[in-house]
């Protein structure tokens, strides 16, 4: 027989209705900070029971508190809110300029200036020629 302590049965979330994908960012970056719900209570302004609201039921934190929460982790808000960052397309080859401009790179200090002076010449030109 397991027995629930007073303060799982009130403060817990009932055991159906699982943590809110904030919630479980939230606890899972303040554990990594090592910090207990008190001591991040005191860190962000507010109440142990407020933390244990945002880590168990909360689906729309405040704006405020998910910049201050991240502050104070040391986290992006991005993170807290587990915004996947967007796919980056696979580079394909370089183009040729590109792969001029690599060896422009590689040219002494003189010699680009030289080609950048040359460069915004003729960019400067084009934008002319399109007004």
């Amino acid at each position: 027989m397991t027995m629930t302590s007073y303060t799982d049965a009130v403060m817990g979330r009932p055991a159906t209705r699982p943590a809110t994908d904030f919630g479980k960012n939230l606890a899972r970056a303040r554990q990594a900070a090592g910090l207990t719900q008190v001591q991040f209570a005191r860190l962000v302004g507010l109440s142990q029971q407020m933390i244990d609201y945002y880590e168990r039921r909360a689906k729309n934190p405040t704006a405020e508190f998910v910049q201050k929460a991240a502050q104070v982790l040391g986290v992006s808000v991005d993170e807290l809110l587990g915004v996947k960052p967007m796919a980056r397309r696979k580079p394909g080859p370089q183009s040729k300029l590109q792969r001029k401009i690599e060896r422009v790179r590689d040219l002494p200090e003189n010699k680009q200036k030289l080609v950048l002076d040359f460069l915004d010449t003729v960019l400067q030109s084009e934008l002319q020629a399109a007004r």
